[in-house]
């Protein structure tokens, strides 16, 4: 869904240095020298069989037209997955050369760069930086690496909600009961953090959350930034990185506390779009974009995985609303990259299309019931069945997106492209919502969905102008808008 017109951007590109890190103090050599390279090294999220790393690098010296960081580990650490570079690694020996869009660093000039990497036994950080073969001064490798405090103590995770799996259409809980998730959105997380505003829009403490729960609901579906999770360089480090991720995990924790069930999703993510429907001409992680893209984006589903996999309960929504039919030219190529990503017709930078995420979140071992939204913003689920990406674990739903404006808003779109793919996979219509600050539009599709056990969920639990967004509150202690109330009452009539 795209958001109300009052959130105006306010991106930090000096804001390099990420959560957790040591801001860097070049230290002087005994001739009185200044090192050519500083180097402020960080680990900001950590799991038993590996991490999330970060490197921001500054050039003392002279401006470069190419440039090569190198450094060793000091244990059994392997780098898997990288970015903002070229990524090798030889024995303990970790080598990142430049792309070609970041090939120039002038005398000053800072660029943090990324990875995951594997991990056996202690994660001793490396000790030794070289930028071009020449020594770099160093600040938090070979020190602990800081740990972000929560705002308040999480819950226990996994507490009072179930672990769901796929059984032909249906979804089960551990015990085989049906189970549908019927909620809310709770949008913020995707734009606050890269408007340098915070984390999210409004309170998530134990009582805002309670009120959610006090409508009846199952379900959170929590949206994401991209740049903000991986605590990329032009997010504020307030915001970004580890002190992201707590945030998340925090809020996660506490709505399965109350016995819900959270949803992540990839709402915002990389890659500079201009053509059709652009909701942006930001390279950044400052709008809805057609795809997500190569570079990030897997890296992000990796880091996710990873962080939740331990807990079966939270669900993985891949991507918030694909629309690359507005970029190509036919439906087939539409569909061809929603699944298999590439060189997509109409779209400037590498795609990463729906199979690239699900190996991602399936490549770091993660079992976790995960959605994929089809084309038109997620409303079009027409080649769904015949390009569904394959999954190893088989346990992959369908999402769809309705709204009273959509083009498949209709009792009778529904039942020629919906009902064919509810009957052979669980359904998931991930937002539901009108822009009429009314609720006729969702009682027909409640309706519609609850005669076919199909799941839905609200947008959103925010406290905007119903006319300019669809939002179900007007306060976060629970007070429904006019639209607002349709859903509660619904969900409290429904037990």
């Amino acid at each position: 869904m795209r958001h109300p017109p009052h959130l105006a951007l306010s991106l930090s590109a000096a804001a390099l240095v990420l959560a957790g890190a040591v801001v860097v103090v070049p230290h002087v050599a005994a001739s009185g020298a200044e090192p050519s390279c500083s180097v402020a090294y960080t680990v900001t999220n950590e799991w038993g069989s590996g991490f999330q790393g970060s490197v921001t690098l500054t050039n003392n010296a002279s401006a470069l037209t190419g440039w090569s960081l190198g450094f060793a580990f000091s244990g059994n650490q392997k780098v898997t997955q990288g970015w903002n570079a070229k990524w090798s690694q030889s024995g303990a020996t970790v080598t990142a050369t430049n792309e070609s869009w970041n090939s120039s660093l002038a005398h000053g000039a800072t660029v943090t760069l990324g990875f995951l990497a594997s991990l056996t036994g202690a994660d001793t950080p490396p000790r030794a930086f070289t930028l071009n073969g020449e020594p770099c001064a160093t600040t938090g490798a070979g020190d602990p690496t800081p740990t972000p405090t929560p705002t308040s103590p999480s819950p226990t995770p996994g507490t009072g909600a179930p672990a769901l799996h796929v059984s032909g259409n249906k979804l089960l809980d551990a015990g085989g009961a049906t189970r549908r998730l019927l909620g809310v959105n709770r949008s913020g997380g995707e734009f606050m953090c890269v408007q340098g505003r915070g984390v999210f829009d409004g309170p998530v403490d134990d009582a805002s959350v309670a009120a959610i729960a006090a409508w009846h609901a199952n379900t959170v579906r929590v949206p994401l930034n991209e740049e903000c999770w991986l605590g990329l360089a032009n997010i504020d480090p307030a915001y970004a990185g580890a002190r992201y991720i707590a945030a998340v995990q925090d809020l996660v924790h506490r709505v399965e506390s109350h016995g819900m069930t959270p949803i992540v999703e990839l709402h915002w993510s990389y890659g500079q779009y201009t053509g059709n429907s652009a909701g942006c001409s930001d390279i950044h992680t400052s709008c809805q974009k057609p795809m997500p893209d190569a570079q990030y984006a897997p890296a992000f589903w990796s880091s996710v995985a990873t962080t939740f996999k331990s807990d079966p309960a939270v669900v993985f929504d891949l991507f918030n609303e694909p629309y690359p039919d507005r970029a190509t030219s036919t439906a087939d190529q539409a569909w061809s990259c929603w699944r298999d990503g590439g060189n997509c017709p109409g779209i400037g930078y590498e795609v990463a299309g729906m199979q690239d995420l699900l190996d991602a979140v399936r490549g770091a071992g993660a079992r976790n019931l995960v959605l994929a939204g089809g084309i038109a913003y997620a409303n079009d689920l027409t080649q769904w069945l015949a390009r569904a990406p394959a999954d190893p674990a088989g346990n992959l739903a369908a999402a769809y997106h309705g709204y009273n404006f959509n083009s498949c808003a209709s009792e009778s779109c529904w039942d020629s492209t919906l009902a064919p793919v509810a009957a052979r996979v669980p359904l998931v219509a991930g937002e539901l919502g009108e822009n009429t600050c009314a609720h006729s539009f969702v009682d027909r599709a409640m309706k519609w969905f609850d005669d076919r056990g199909i799941s839905y969920l609200g947008w959103t639990w925010n406290t905007w102008d119903c006319s300019s967004g669809p939002s179900l509150i007007s306060s976060y202690d629970g007070t429904p808008t006019a639209y607002g109330s349709g859903l509660r009452d619904h969900l409290r009539s429904a037990d």
